[in-house]
């Protein structure tokens, strides 16, 4: 079964509801009222959120948070990657990139070079759907 983190899911929360009230600047502690969440979880995802450029954070009296760019330009893949890091069914998918090693007990793995393929295609797939697929924006005057 493909999964991601509970982190990822709760960042998906954050973020539509950044969405749909886009040009709003958000603090964490509003974020946590407005979804629920915990306002340390919140705050560490909008560290996390803010380190990969998906949202940009601004300090004083009237700074907060608000999305970095227009939601139909976050792809789903990126804001993965940024709670969650690289996507990828295996461990083989970094080692046959050539990125990591792999722990696997199999010395010699014939299907290695197939799961990057597989790998490849679920985030090629994942790089076209938007956070504004999830949650269209309204216009705020």
């Amino acid at each position: 079964m493909l999964r991601m983190s509970k982190l990822a899911d709760y960042a998906f929360i954050i973020l539509t509801q950044m969405a749909t009230n886009s040009g709003q600047t958000w603090s964490a502690a509003s974020l946590s009222m407005e979804t629920t969440l915990p306002l340390p979880t919140v705050a560490k995802l909008m560290k996390l959120l803010s380190k990969h450029d998906i949202v940009a954070a601004q300090r004083g009296a009237s700074g907060g948070y608000r999305l970095s760019r227009f939601s139909n330009k976050i792809s789903i893949a990126n804001i993965i990657e940024a709670v969650d890091g690289p996507i990828r069914l295996t461990e083989c998918a970094g080692v046959a990139l050539g990125k990591e090693e792999c722990d696997c007990a199999v010395d010699v793995c014939p299907i290695k070079e197939g799961w990057t393929v597989v790998n490849k295609a679920i985030r090629q797939s994942l790089e076209i759907v938007y956070l504004s697929d999830l949650a269209p924006t309204k216009v705020t005057a």
